[in-house]
């Protein structure tokens, strides 16, 4: 039977390889997709799968996009705004969501594909970082089918037997990360690191937000709060290795001292194909790892002096909700700001940091006041930056 999907961020890098693999599998039929501001990938993408929906941020993007299809007689309606991403993400035609979104703007939608239900194929760590209690209360509520992308989740719920219970016998979760493309840096000239130095992933093709997280680690810190969140772990539990080849993806250890590991090319269609086929397997498309030429698997521990953020976010991980909420947000406008030219690399964790300490915990009883935790760190991060260092 055919399943119908909805992809938010259908233009990222997750998004693109998430229409990779469905091209092989007429069995999938694209119901909606969601490009924010990527007009010519969104209008390409289109055309190729003739979506039910397609959903852009920006009025005057989607008005013109709307206009276009009409000349060339695409049947695509073309929606605009948050509103809109939540409708595509809860329709009830929609069989499954891949959530896709970088950053906190993608909370909203997946929320509202969780709480209709909905195969929900997470790749958008910031859900859980920012609202993980409230997150998994809505899946346990709503009955939805929660699926980790993130290589690294996705590893582990292979390891787990496929599912996100981890049972008595697991003694601990080892994340692994290649530890990006200044893993060899001289400490003394990271402050010199320029934004395309910081996006030039040894392994991964990503987006450029994610590959300076992936620069800075900051990216496997958040990795460590979803993890707490997915499998209900204390960060205790978790540890965290370099990894540079990027082939173990992650592992499990046991009581009994086994250690189960995912294994696999750096692609991120292995793990979609996963989601998306569970609880059967299915063609990816991604290459197969030759052991022939595979001479060795290097492991190494964390140097804390060269990934100081992601020291914070363990700390973080074990305190209250608010402080996680604040670490994402001033890590997403630091970022940007690196990216713009505004700050330094190093000035990414200052910012960071300054906007944890800054923080004060409240209640959380709602989405609302989660987003305003997020709005209101932001803000403040903006203020440090625009007031200098």
């Amino acid at each position: 039977m055919t399943q119908k999907i909805s992809i938010l961020g259908s233009t990222g890098s997750i998004g693109q390889s998430t229409l990779d693999v469905l091209r092989n599998h007429p069995e999938f039929e694209v119901f909606a997709l969601s490009g924010h501001q990527n007009v010519k990938a969104l209008s390409a993408q289109c055309q190729a799968f003739r979506p039910r929906y397609a959903v852009l941020t920006d009025p005057d993007d989607a008005a013109s996009t709307a206009r276009e299809f009409v000349d060339l007689g695409l049947d695509t309606e073309v929606l605009c705004g948050q509103q809109a991403l939540q409708r595509i993400a809860s329709d009830p035609a929609v069989d499954t969501v891949m959530a896709a979104i970088v950053g906190g703007a993608g909370l909203q939608p997946t929320l509202a594909a969780v709480a209709a239900g909905k195969k929900v194929l997470l790749a958008n760590k910031e859900s859980l970082v920012m609202a993980g209690g409230l997150f998994m209360d809505e899946v346990s509520r709503s009955g939805a089918t929660l699926l980790p992308i993130d290589s690294e989740h996705n590893a582990i719920f292979q390891c787990l037997g496929n599912q996100l219970e981890v049972s008595d016998g697991v003694e601990k979760i080892l994340l692994t990360g290649s530890g990006g493309p200044l893993l060899r840096r001289d400490l003394a000239t990271l402050k010199e690191v320029t934004p395309d130095e910081a996006c030039a992933h040894p392994n991964w093709q990503m987006g450029r937000k994610i590959s300076v997280d992936s620069a800075t680690m900051m990216n496997k810190g958040l990795e460590l709060i979803e993890a707490c969140w997915l499998f209900d772990l204390n960060p205790d539990q978790i540890e965290i290795v370099i990894h540079p080849q990027s082939i173990v993806h992650s592992m499990v250890q046991y009581r009994d001292g086994s250690v189960l590991a995912q294994m696999g090319q750096p692609d991120m269609k292995t793990p979609i194909a996963h989601a998306l086929a569970w609880p059967d397997r299915m063609e990816s498309g991604a290459q197969r790892l030759d052991f022939s030429t595979i001479t060795e698997l290097r492991f190494e521990s964390i140097e804390v002096s060269r990934f100081p953020l992601l020291d914070l976010c363990r700390q973080v991980a074990g305190m209250d909700q608010c402080y996680a909420i604040a670490l994402n947000a001033a890590n997403e406008i630091a970022v940007a700001a690196f990216l713009e030219g505004e700050i330094t690399f190093t000035q990414i964790q200052l910012i960071v940091e300054f906007a944890v300490n800054s923080t004060v915990a409240i209640e959380l009883l709602s989405i609302a006041d989660v987003l305003t935790v997020d709005q209101q760190t932001r803000a403040l991060a903006r203020q440090r930056i625009s007031e200098g260092l």
